[in-house]
């Protein structure tokens, strides 16, 4: 298949996935953005499939993994790990182990039936709760933590953000991603959601900021920031 084609396909596929998938969500329940930010009962199933399934998404989450630069003992984190596709990215690229969080067991269901080999092999953890709730068992430290499109549903992100730092090891790596799907996105809304991420991750007192672009449509955008060393002033900057 050429590349032409290939670009064709990966549309169509695109745009059916997300249109076939929204038309069901709203049949059974017409709160889709809510869905999208708690997925429950069978529209919350639905909303999982189309998060599976997009191409867009599939290729957000191997993009953001590949940027990590994941070591084989690494422990990594994701906030908000909908139906497990970072999580298997992320055991591919060799990972130690993967822990993951998200508040909706509807998406724990399908991310634990995705991961279900890794989870046997114990390479695997996933937890069911809230950012603003985060259980001892993710106390960290962690060589990784990464969010893909979950930033923007976090309550206090600012405050979600000094959390994590304080569980990644001395130089560990943090990665928030986002691809704006409001009505109009272009790259510019793109170029302003980075900014405003780097703008909170500076106030949670990450350092060592990069931007980093996926030329989709509308572009993704990857903030990457990395927690200070033990001697560094961790103080919150406002």
């Amino acid at each position: 298949m050429s590349r032409a084609v290939g670009r064709v396909v990966t549309a169509a596929a695109e745009y059916g996935v997300a249109r076939a998938g929204i038309a069901a969500v709203r049949a059974l329940d017409r709160d889709v953005i809510g869905q999208a930010h708690h997925p429950r009962g069978a529209a919350g199933r639905v909303t999982g499939w189309v998060f599976a399934h997009r191409p867009s998404n599939r290729q957000r989450n191997r993009w953001v993994v590949s940027l990590l630069g994941v070591q084989p003992a690494g422990q990594v984190l994701e906030i908000g790990f909908g139906p497990g596709l970072a999580v298997a990215e992320l055991v591919r690229a060799g990972a130690g182990h993967v822990y993951g969080l998200d508040h909706s067991a509807v998406m724990l269901r399908q991310a634990s039936r995705r991961n279900a080999a890794a989870i046997r092999a114990g390479r695997v953890t996933l937890v069911n709760a809230p950012v603003d709730r985060l259980p001892a068992a993710l106390d960290g430290p962690f060589d990784a933590i990464l969010a893909v499109n979950s930033l923007g549903f976090w309550p206090a992100p600012a405050e979600r953000l000094a959390e994590l730092r304080r569980r990644l090891a001395p130089g560990g790596r943090l990665a928030i991603a986002s691809q704006p799907r409001c009505p109009g996105a272009t790259a510019a809304t793109s170029r302003a959601a980075a900014d405003e991420v780097e703008n909170l991750l500076r106030s949670a007192g990450f350092t060592q900021m990069s931007t980093e672009t996926l030329p989709l449509s509308p572009p993704v955008i990857c903030v990457l920031a990395a927690a200070p060393g033990p001697d560094a002033d961790h103080t919150p900057r406002t």
